[in-house]
């Protein structure tokens, strides 16, 4: 059974999301207070955090920003603010998905399936190695000159979605079903901010990247020969 830690403050809210999910399988876990959060996700490192951004005593982007370097697992954002910079900034902290208040809850349950899908599928016994980046997908590791690079789940899987079809232009369209699940909806920066992220990790040139290279009107290529 997959387990899954909600905070939120929403005490009814959070009782029914509960409700639901423990209904199709999943053990929920509710903290109704930011600054309790952290510890117990590191200390127990859940399936699934869903994280609401306003929160008593500490925000969701602070938890975010607190954890996200030792928790590896999906982070999905439950937020009432219809806002691009709070979805963005999110994004850029990590976080793998979002969804806006009021809460559809047979929509948040597809949100919760399609990233326990995501990492489920991946090959579990295979290596790919470029130069001096080697990505395991077994022990889910991406190392560079023999040093290890600190990826999200979410990070990890795009990397290999893009290496796994070096030389080979992915679009933003195919990218985004592959990864949040649903049809790119011609706005949504997530895929973009991901990429970013991601060059930052493998030491690309944010200005000129050449490693995980945009091609303008197409999508992004992963450069086979860049790695050496």
């Amino acid at each position: 059974m997959k387990k899954i830690t909600l905070v939120e403050d929403d005490q009814r809210l959070a009782e029914l999301v509960q409700k639901f999910l423990q209904q199709n399988n999943f053990s929920v876990n509710v903290i109704n207070r930011g600054d309790q959060a952290v510890d117990y996700v590191l200390n127990n490192n859940p399936d699934l955090l869903i994280l609401d951004i306003m929160l008593p005593h500490m925000d969701g982007f602070s938890i975010c920003r607190r954890i996200r370097t030792e928790y590896k697992n999906p982070i999905l954002f439950l937020t009432a603010k219809d806002s691009d910079f709070d979805h963005v900034l999110g994004l850029e902290m990590g976080a793998d998905d979002y969804i806006i208040k009021p809460i559809e809850p047979h929509v948040l349950l597809a949100r919760i399936n399609t990233l326990f899908r995501r990492v489920n599928t991946i090959s579990k016994h295979a290596k790919l190695v470029f130069g001096k980046l080697t990505i395991d997908k077994k022990a889910r590791v991406v190392s560079y000159e023999d040093q290890q690079v600190d990826l999200t789940s979410h990070e990890f899987d795009l990397l290999w979605l893009l290496a796994e079809n070096a030389g080979e232009i992915q679009s933003r369209d195919y990218i985004h079903q592959k990864m949040i699940g649903r049809e790119y909806d011609g706005l949504d920066r997530s895929v973009d901010v991901k990429i970013s992220r991601l060059r930052k990790k493998l030491f690309d040139n944010p200005q000129s990247p050449f490693r995980i290279m945009t091609i303008w009107g197409k999508g992004y290529l992963f450069c086979s020969t860049a790695w050496s």
